[in-house]
């Protein structure tokens, strides 16, 4: 039974006895129905706002996937210089080439030596 269908049974139950809504006591149980019936129609909004955000979110999150899958689908990471983000034999960074070619320098001084 859903939250509004038990609250109903509720106030039909109290109203079944036929309580005298006069008396201290009769006072107090009319406005804690009536209470319960605000709370539950509080709760179904709350609730109601919240499978809103949760598609919302997931739309969201849909969209920032293929916003991403964008922006990085060409990213690689062939050098670990920071000038650039290539994943390729043909790097054309200028950085990567000059390290290359440094280390090529070094590595013949150290052979001739």
């Amino acid at each position: 039974m859903a939250l509004k269908e038990k609250a109903a049974y509720l106030k039909g139950l109290a109203d079944g006895l036929d309580f005298d809504k006069t008396t201290a006591e009769g006072k107090l149980i009319a406005a804690m129905l009536e209470l319960l019936g605000e709370m539950t129609e509080a709760i179904e909004e709350i609730d109601e706002n919240i499978d809103y955000l949760a598609d919302y979110v997931e739309e969201v999150d849909k969209d920032l996937g293929e916003l991403e899958e964008f922006c990085y689908e060409d990213d690689c990471d062939c050098c670990d210089c920071d000038h650039c983000d290539c994943d390729c034999d043909d790097c054309d960074c200028l950085a990567c080439l000059d390290e290359e070619f440094e280390f090529d320098e070094e590595e013949e001084e150290e052979e001739n030596e």
